[in-house]
């Protein structure tokens, strides 16, 4: 599983979006869908790096794609 390190939950929603997820509900977790895919953004700070690799790889997203989106 790919690893990405110390992201805070609101710079991991904003490259989400740009990558083209809309926020579909927030509570103590931020869910985003791009309307096939749908994410789970915990609202940690920073996100432990192996939850991040996995909302990474459940977006469809490699780990260098997201970085240059961060």
């Amino acid at each position: 599983m790919p690893k990405i390190a110390g992201v805070n939950h609101l710079d991991a929603v904003r490259a989400l979006g740009q990558a083209g997820f809309a926020v579909v509900r927030q509570g103590k977790h931020i869910v985003m869908s791009d309307g096939t895919r749908q994410v789970t953004v915990p609202r940690h700070n920073p996100i432990k790096a192996f939850t991040m690799g996995g909302i990474v790889r459940d977006a469809g997203l490699t780990p260098e794609a997201f970085r240059k989106l961060l």
